[in-house]
């Protein structure tokens, strides 16, 4: 067994070394490159249709395509770090072109100020790097805070209620996500949910959070069923017609006092159900729209909630498409078949055992790939014990 020395030692230049080249191996290098990469060529190509969008780009002279990336990139440097920009990319420009006139004999009122150029420059532009690392490291512990207050809303990842088992796990693609899940104790059963809002990052989070506040309130309120539910939310998100977010999700609602469940799909991932009577599962592919996608009206008639059967010892495997949408190194989908697979062989155990085989099976999937969406899943479990007493009755 390893142990880690955890006394404090003396910061020396080994330390720092080590601090510094954290992370840097080839294969990290390599997709750290890629990424910036493509960041940039996406930068670059969206400039170039906002500033020419009726010319093709192979017919853009090459000094117009440097400059327009040069206005893209210091367009998101504030005013004055713009002119320090400018100004060092000046001071550049001039200690080369100085250089150049003293190779040819050449002496002008500026080769005097040649030795200060590139100092000056130098620094201005390392001033300016370190500004923005420094505005970045604050936007940083602001979304590691937003982060903790979002998680803080998630429910508990084990929960039980009576004869019921929920066991959740949530992975965000960055620091906040659009993926929901929630648990719903009522004095008449439990509501499970789960959820994906349309695109990544704080704008999703946020709609993520007023999402929650009202299914919550509509729950405590109302006690709706798995569809009327989903309908109210479609309600709320088609009530602001400027609105294009679209919201998937799956609501079922789990009786105390029967063995089955209601359940509705609003163009979300089936989830996956296991029957311990016919050793076999079940995809949940019942119809219905993503919400936000048509009126509610239409989604009325399109949106069917069903009953199935939960007995001892069933379980079912509600997920987000950042699961069965998850690549390893090769590209490859971790996909439906697998999470079936786990589900047919784990089915039958403890919602918390079912979790752990998901995640285990995901991770060693793939890698040292990080998932570019959010992944988030939830397994409900009905235990035996109080379910053989509900049969009796």
């Amino acid at each position: 067994m390893g142990l880690k020395n955890e006394a404090k030692s003396v910061y020396d230049t080994k330390t720092f070394y080590k601090e510094y080249v954290s992370g840097m191996n080839s294969h990290q290098l390599g997709k750290e490159f890629q990424s910036d990469s493509e960041r940039l060529k996406k930068l670059y190509d969206d400039a170039l249709k906002e500033n020419n969008p009726s010319v093709k780009p192979e017919e853009i002279p090459f000094m117009q395509k440097v400059l327009t990336l040069l206005s893209a990139l210091t367009k998101r440097l504030n005013p004055v770090r713009r002119l320090i920009f400018g100004v060092a990319l000046v001071g550049f420009l001039l200690y080369f072109l100085i250089s150049l006139f003293e190779v040819i004999g050449v002496y002008t009122f500026f080769s005097g100020l040649k030795p200060l150029l590139m100092p000056v420059s130098f620094i201005a532009v390392l001033a300016i790097l370190l500004i923005e690392l420094l505005e970045k490291s604050d936007v940083q512990q602001e979304l590691n805070f937003a982060r903790d207050i979002q998680l803080s809303l998630l429910p508990p990842s084990g929960i039980t209620n009576n004869d019921l088992e929920v066991y959740s796990f949530a992975a965000t693609a960055r620091e906040v996500g659009g993926d929901y899940v929630d648990v719903v104790k009522t004095p008449t059963g439990t509501y499970v949910l789960i959820a994906d809002v349309s695109g990544k990052g704080m704008s999703a989070a946020l709609y993520m959070v007023r999402i929650q506040a009202l299914v919550h309130l509509l729950i405590n309120k109302y006690h709706p069923s798995p569809k009327e539910l989903l309908l109210e939310l479609n309600d709320y998100i088609k009530s602001n017609k400027t609105d294009k977010t679209f919201v998937t999700g799956c609501a079922a609602f789990f009786p105390n006092d029967d063995n089955s469940f209601t359940f509705a799909r609003a163009g979300h991932n089936p989830p996956v159900l296991y029957s311990h009577k016919h050793e076999t599962t079940f995809d949940l592919r019942t119809e219905g729209l993503a919400l936000g996608m048509t009126s509610t009206k239409i989604l009325k008639n399109n949106l069917i909630e069903k009953k199935f059967r939960f007995e001892a010892q069933d379980s079912i495997l509600f997920y987000t498409d950042g699961l069965s949408e998850a690549r390893n190194e090769k590209g490859e989908e971790y996909g439906f078949e697998r999470i079936d697979g786990i589900m047919s062989i784990y089915g039958s155990l403890h919602s918390k055992t079912i979790s752990k085989k998901v995640q285990s099976s995901l991770e060693s999937f793939i890698g040292n790939e990080k998932n570019l969406d959010d992944i988030t899943f939830t397994a409900v479990h009905r235990n035996p014990a109080t379910a053989a007493v509900m049969n009796q009755k």
